[in-house]
């Protein structure tokens, strides 16, 4: 809802300081690449200032093992037992069993638990069950017969716990999905009791179910509350330690006040308190450094309630913050000329607050595969109250560029060498142009009608309010009024990320879906629910074609202005849909558009993707902060450095951060 996926394997165009000698590439394995990001202007901060992000880095850090949690109820024990099994290895380390557990431990590490991270398909090891059963057999510290039993079948066994988050219209969410949110308790039975809770009549209302398990306790549905003194106490008691650490080097009262409310909500589980930390921290735009730690997005929720625990720590990069403070100082005349009825339009912007940041440390939910944008808090009430901060990160957009220079993408599914030379020349700032308006003023537009639930979309809520966003900054930015405040230099510019982005949505993305699957994650659902809808659209004047060339399949646009208008018409309903609650509309779009997939579309640009050394997924692994100390051992500074590899920091995170369970 709040946080922009990367969206594609593409080479995005020429970035600033394009000639760098810094390696991004780190690891390659299955579908995934992991790659590193610099931190630039760490070290112009102060010795205080990075002793700050210092301490709110080990508070983001000591959360990882709740997210592990989240997403599956062994996950835990099978990194464990993996991991250990892999330690201790004392074999030969080129064996075809042993090559097999390491890369199912990398997946697992990636993946944050059993499932992979973006389809949430469960992970099938190659190694022989027989092989892997004596290796346990070594380790000293090994799990009982019984425990040993049910961890083996959750690893071999395809048909239990096979996917972390279903979708699929028709069943219960809750019963056919894998996550550790709920237990003992069916999906009618949590929207009945939810449901329950809720006052319609409250202008302020609670996120109901963000931070809690919910459970059946003597036949009675409860929750189970994360907090200090509750589920996940161990590892929130960590982060508050070390956000109390922080808050001693904090740039300022206001970032004191923030961390003391947050810390108040963690000790508690008090909606209302969350929801206070969260207001002072939207309101909060002068400090240089900031953060998220919290339950926030709810991707990984079928219901889209409850929030995955993650954590970002940032700074903001002064020079490219001028972008997106143009942008959000005219939020007002945005909202005014947006395609939609007045009568979904905010009547005042509040409080739009942007900025371009530089990511110092990903964790939880945004580690290894990070969100490239954020608006928050998700809140609706708070937002029209108070207002959001937007972020660009641009140190880890940049890091995606660089290490996409001369992958052989644009040669392979770009229509010809004009567009490709568009693409060269503006797909970098026009991606990031797409990802401060969609975060900026996409998320931040609109309102809804007194007394609509914001909850009314229920499971199709996510995809359509990423499908909103992208829309609204996809009209945008073919606007002359981006030139009129200089943040482009050519009126065709916008033509690079209208092409990136109806390739993507209507082929490239493919490549992470497994033959005769549909569509499950939302980013990719709402790409997909844009394109394919602009296609059927714009058929009869030929907007956009997927033609035939020597056997291929390329999009080519022949309307661009055409292609915009259908963009804002789309708009204009969703965001009617939205306003209104207007379930049964959403829903049908989501089904008609964004699920199902052309097989034969679909087994061609697998096979075109072949040929290429492009990974369909893409993450990092985290710079490292050392402390520097006094004569008396006195933590008085921090450096940083880059060259940790992708598993040795798993493994050090797993020894160093370990907070829940054994």
């Amino acid at each position: 809802m709040a946080a922009l996926a990367i969206t594609s394997c593409a080479s995005s165009g020429k970035s600033p300081a394009s000639e760098d000698n810094f390696d991004y590439t780190v690891d390659r394995f299955s579908d995934i690449e992991v790659l590193r990001y610099k931190v630039p202007g760490f070290e112009e901060l102060t010795p205080n200032q990075r002793l700050y992000i210092y301490y709110l880095t080990e508070a983001a850090l000591a959360g990882r093992d709740i997210l592990w949690d989240q997403n599956g109820k062994y996950n835990l024990a099978v990194r464990d037992l993996v991991e250990g099994v892999y330690t201790n290895y004392s074999g030969d380390r080129e064996d075809s069993n042993f090559k097999a557990l390491e890369l199912y431990l990398k997946q697992i590490e990636f993946g944050n638990g059993i499932h992979h991270h973006y389809s949430t398909d469960k992970f099938i090891p190659a190694f022989d069950r027989a092989w892997f059963e004596g290796q346990v057999e070594l380790l000293s510290g090994k799990p009982s017969a019984e425990e040993l039993a049910t961890l083996l079948t959750v690893i071999f066994d395809p048909s239990v716990m096979a996917k972390r988050v279903n979708q699929a219209a028709g069943q219960d969410l809750i019963l056919t999905s894998a996550n550790n949110l709920y237990d003992g308790v069916t999906q009618a039975e949590v929207e009945n009791y939810y449901a329950s809770l809720k006052d319609t009549t409250d202008l302020t209302p609670v996120s109901w179910g963000l931070n809690a398990r919910v459970v059946k306790e003597n036949g009675k549905v409860t929750e189970q509350v994360y907090k200090a003194d509750g589920l996940y106490g161990a590892a929130i008691t960590r982060i508050v330690e070390n956000l109390e650490k922080a808050s001693e080097y904090a740039e300022n009262d206001t970032q004191k006040a923030i961390i003391a409310k947050l810390v108040d909500f963690y000790r508690t589980g008090d909606l209302k308190k969350f929801d206070d930390y969260s207001i002072a921290w939207t309101e909060d735009t002068s400090s240089r450094i900031d953060f998220i730690n919290g339950f926030i997005e709810s991707y990984g929720d079928p219901l889209g309630m409850t929030g995955a625990w993650e954590s970002i720590v940032n700074f903001k990069n002064e020079d490219a913050s001028e972008r997106t403070h143009t942008i959000a100082s005219n939020a007002k005349w945005f909202e005014a000329n947006s395609p939609v009825d007045p009568r979904f339009r905010k009547d005042d912007v509040k409080g739009v607050s942007a900025k371009v940041i530089t990511a110092a440390i990903l964790a939880g939910d945004a580690y290894p595969a990070t969100p490239i944008g954020i608006n928050l808090p998700n809140a609706n009430w708070i937002r029209a109250a108070h207002g959001s901060k937007s972020v660009t990160i641009e140190n880890i957009t940049e890091a995606y560029d660089k290490a996409s220079h001369g992958n052989g993408f644009n040669e392979e599914f770009v229509i010809d060498e004009a567009t490709g030379k568009l693409l060269d020349d503006y797909l970098f700032i026009t991606d990031n142009l797409h990802t401060d308006l969609h975060e900026c003023l996409g998320h931040a537009s609109g309102r809804l009608l007194p007394g609509v639930d914001p909850d009314a979309l229920k499971a199709h809520g996510s995809t359509l309010e990423e499908t909103r966003a992208d829309l609204f900054a996809l009209y945008y930015l073919a606007d002359p009024k981006l030139l009129e405040l200089g943040l482009l230099d050519n009126p065709d510019a916008y033509k690079a990320e209208y092409y990136k982005f109806m390739l993507n949505g209507l082929m490239t993305q493919l490549v992470r879906i497994e033959p005769g699957k549909d569509v499950e994650e939302a980013h990719m659902r709402n790409r997909q629910l844009i394109a394919r809808w602009v296609l059927e659209k714009g058929a009869d004047d030929k907007v956009v074609e997927l033609v035939k060339r020597d056997g291929k399949t390329y999009l080519q646009i022949n309307d661009y202005a055409k292609l915009r208008d259908l963009f804002g018409q789309l708009l204009g309903e969703i965001q009617r849909i939205k306003s209104e609650g207007d379930y049964a509309a959403g829903a049908a779009l989501v089904e008609q558009y964004a699920v199902k997939v052309d097989p034969e579309l679909h087994r061609e640009v697998l096979d075109r993707y072949s040929h290429l050394d492009i990974a369909p997924y893409r993450g990092f692994v985290n710079p490292v902060y050392t402390p520097v100390r006094d004569n008396d051992g006195n933590i008085v500074d921090v450096t940083v450095s880059y060259e940790e590899e992708y598993l040795p920091q798993m493994l050090r995170y797993s020894r160093d951060y370990r907070t829940l369970g054994k």
